[in-house]
């Protein structure tokens, strides 16, 4: 089986978007290089440095499956049916959202965070679960299920708005590392979860 793996870009104080839900304050580190990294969608190309080539190759490539809650889908407009990553999406909602689910795009929907990691796990197989919300993520690190935490540490101060942690029940949560890229504009950090 793979990892459980949580991977978002966070602000040095701890926000993954602002409290409009704004992302381009941490995103900007996807096009300020000359690196071209195609993804599984057309529509998504980034142009990054070296250092962030390196991270985002491998995990473009090492995803299996991504795992998200009702909210990001939404934002995204759940990425049209089809990630990034190529790989299929398992929505973590109480209710189906309008026009959901297609039988030409790999989203289902999941009524609570476990029965959707289970789905993503054997669909993933030896290849990664992604997590890319910061809810699902805390429900995993309390449930002593999360193996990784990948944060994109990103050289701003947001103030307010979404924090990747906070709430955990099950505290403290000891990690190694980190294992460091630095690119520009961003700093990889990987973490593992000592249990």
């Amino acid at each position: 089986m793979g990892k459980v793996v949580s991977a978002l870009s966070m602000s040095l104080d701890g926000f993954v978007a602002d409290e409009h839900d704004g992302v381009a304050e941490l995103f900007g580190w996807y096009q300020n290089g000359d690196v071209e990294i195609t993804s599984a969608d057309p529509r998504w190309t980034f142009h990054v440095t070296e250092a962030s080539a390196v991270f985002l190759r491998a995990a473009l490539a090492g995803a299996g499956a991504l795992i998200c809650g009702r909210r990001l889908f939404d934002l995204t407009n759940g990425w049209n049916g089809r990630h990034p990553a190529g790989c299929s999406i398992f929505v973590v909602s109480h209710s189906l959202p309008t026009g959901w689910p297609r039988d030409d795009v790999p989203v289902t929907f999941y009524p609570d965070a476990m029965a959707a990691l289970d789905a993503a796990q054997a669909e993933a197989g030896d290849k990664t679960v992604a997590v890319s919300t910061p809810t699902i993520t805390r429900q995993y690190l309390d449930a002593g299920l999360l193996d990784e935490l990948t944060v994109s540490l990103v050289p701003v101060l947001l103030g307010e708005g979404t924090r990747f942690f906070g709430s955990l029940t099950v505290a403290p949560i000891r990690l190694t590392g980190p294992e460091v890229i630095e690119g520009r504009g961003v700093t990889h950090l990987t973490y593992r979860v000592l249990r």
